[in-house]
């Protein structure tokens, strides 16, 4: 089930429309999805029934774009990498710290 949306009211409105732009481009752009060629429903979760159905109801080439767009924003960017990176350095420091021994001077 998803969120309610805000869209509509705002939509209905053109002042608040125009002041809400600005605030929605830049919400976009720093998502970052855009800068690997996604699209918002790209996004989202398939684990959804309803998801699953709609998916199988694309049309052959729009479920091949969307299948080619998010290949290739899983292979531009590495996301899980620097972070296992991140965490191996810190399981090898904790390693070594913990073999550490200390002598008394006498």
């Amino acid at each position: 089930m998803s969120a309610p949306s805000m869209a509509p009211y705002i939509l209905k409105r053109p002042w608040l429309k125009r002041w809400m732009m600005p605030l929605a481009n830049w919400y976009a752009e720093a998502a970052g999805y855009r800068q690997l060629g996604l699209k918002a429903d790209d996004l989202i979760p398939e684990e959804n029934d309803i998801v699953q159905l709609a998916l199988k109801r694309l049309p052959p080439k729009e479920a091949y774009d969307r299948v080619f767009r998010l290949r290739r924003a899983f292979q531009d960017k590495e996301y899980l990498s620097p972070i296992i990176r991140q965490i191996e350095a810190e399981l090898k420091e904790r390693a070594d710290l913990d073999s550490v021994t200390v002598e008394r001077k006498k």
